[in-house]
């Protein structure tokens, strides 16, 4: 791991956010509540909150870091589905890491809850795919720090 110790502490915050590609039939059952595992979203949103905690578990460079609040949004838009993970600290270190692990365990979380609605009669997967996983913005320090 990189030392950090000679950082001073400041606030940190990161955006990430990705996208899953879905049948329209799953998109509507996700949004009417049909799916048969159960809350997609409020099931991504879980996995993403643990995900962001167990970061430094997954990735073995990460430093364990305080994290200070973490949200995770969804939006529609056309034949996706978007997460928008948001994490904050304070610390001597930034928060990508945890962001992006956020956003894709949740991708990866709506995944496995779909994938019998997802797969073709040869059990593959001709639509779903997940795209675009990227840091949206990363801020470090407040006005005055």
């Amino acid at each position: 791991m990189v030392d950090i110790s000679g950082k001073r502490d400041v606030t940190r915050e990161a955006v990430a956010a990705g996208r899953i590609y879905l049948r329209p039939e799953t998109m509507t059952a996700i949004r009417e509540g049909t799916v048969v595992k159960g809350n997609v979203l409020a099931t991504a949103r879980a996995a993403a909150t643990l995900a962001v905690k167990g970061t430094p578990q997954l990735i073995p460079m990460c430093h364990p870091i305080p994290i200070s609040s973490i949200s995770v949004d969804f939006s529609e838009i056309g034949d996706s589905l978007e997460a928008i993970v948001r994490v904050a600290s304070f610390g001597k270190t930034g928060v990508e890491m945890e962001a992006l692990t956020g956003v894709s365990v949740a991708l990866l979380t709506v995944w496995d809850m779909v994938k019998s609605a997802e797969k073709d009669e040869h059990g593959q997967y001709p639509v779903t795919r997940i795209e675009g996983i990227r840091v949206l913005e990363k801020r470090k320090g407040t006005p005055g720090e």
